[in-house]
């Protein structure tokens, strides 16, 4: 099989749905398939005249025996190609619906609503990275439920995490610094907790929303928690990895998810953790292992993190559940796999 994989370009962008995109096109070259990937110009979800024609130039181009794959953050620059797609056969891979990304004015996201309920129609096969964003694809975008796939993100084996050996608990946050992570309730929550001892890292790039990621560290300095509070930005894979390694729990208030990878990669190292019911965390966190909060609830999520802070032998009670937990999630090895399934599913439906 030749898979051509169509994504925004920096294909090597920090985040965990560029991640899964990465280990998707590694699978499929470990099963034997030919998979490229076509990095797009422009800019994205909200396309301009680049991204259009970029797009445009790109789906030119594919090879006829390349079954093409958007990547769903560059799928609207395909909106005057919709004919195009349903002619070819695309996949469309969606970690979340553009028109779910907090940050943008009410009249962007009705325009990226209304883009991708056609286009969710005309491709083959809609490959969803959960079950709740399946869900979503046919409630509220009109997708037909019969050409909807999940194939979950995996994670790698990993050792539990050693921990921070106090003193005060180690907290880690994830996730780029834009609005949709809910970096900001976390801050606000933990301001209301001096009286305990703590300390927050937050990894993620700050590149994407400037202003934002400004504001947060106004937010820390103006809540008085900043000498608290560590900025790593984007980090690589081993950073992250001794920060997982070195934390006592994970915490991440974000108001919506297509799946929550950095979540899942906490609970595969065994960390408790401390979240929003943002999207699909809600359904990837197990009893006994979380603490979860409404999102943009900093209240609940304050008093949800002062039981995980304050009681040790509760924290002790979620990390074993947490470890148990991620030891049952999926794993990268069998993704591509499954993600194979529904390529093939998508060409059978377009015969």
């Amino acid at each position: 099989m030749r898979v051509a994989l169509l994504v925004p370009g920096p294909f090597d962008a920090v985040s965990g749905g560029y991640e899964y995109d990465r280990r998707m096109v590694e699978g499929l070259r470990a099963l034997g398939h030919q998979a490229e990937v076509v990095e797009l110009s422009g800019r994205h979800p909200l396309p301009d005249d680049a991204a259009l024609a970029a797009a445009r130039e790109a789906f030119d181009a594919l090879p006829p025996d390349a079954v093409p794959v958007v990547d769903g953050l560059g799928l609207p620059a395909f909106a005057p190609l919709g004919d195009a797609l349903a002619r070819r056969g695309a996949v469309a891979l969606i970690h979340h619906p553009t028109a779910l990304e907090t940050g943008f004015p009410e009249a962007d996201r009705e325009a990226l609503r209304e883009t991708e309920r056609a286009l969710f129609g005309r491709v083959a096969r809609l490959v969803a990275t959960s079950p709740l964003t399946a869900r979503r694809l046919a409630e509220e975008f009109g997708a037909d439920p019969a050409r909807i796939g999940v194939v979950e993100p995996g994670t790698d084996p990993a050792p539990r995490a050693a921990g921070s050996g106090g003193p005060g608990v180690a907290l880690l946050s994830v996730g780029a610094l834009v609005p949709r992570k809910g970096h900001d309730v976390l801050l606000r929550a933990l301001g209301g907790l001096v009286d305990l001892e703590w300390r927050l890292t937050i990894a993620g790039p700050e590149d994407r929303d400037p202003v934002h990621a400004h504001g947060l560290r106004a937010l820390a300095e103006e809540l008085g928690v900043a000498r608290r509070v560590a900025f790593a930005g984007a980090v690589d894979a081993a950073a992250l990895d001794a920060l997982y390694a070195g934390a006592d729990a994970f915490a991440l208030a974000t108001h919506w998810e297509g799946y929550g990878m950095a979540v899942a990669e906490a609970l595969a190292r065994g960390l408790p953790v401390a979240v929003t019911a943002g999207g699909a965390v809600a359904e990837l966190v197990p009893a006994g292992a979380a603490v979860v909060s409404p999102p943009g609830d900093a209240v609940s999520l304050g008093k949800g993190l002062r039981r995980l802070i304050f009681d040790e032998a509760l924290r002790r009670q979620m990390t074993e559940a947490a470890w148990r937990a991620g030891q049952r999630l999926p794993r990268w090895e069998d993704r591509a796999a499954a993600f194979v399934s529904e390529i093939e599913a998508a060409q059978g439906e377009d015969r």
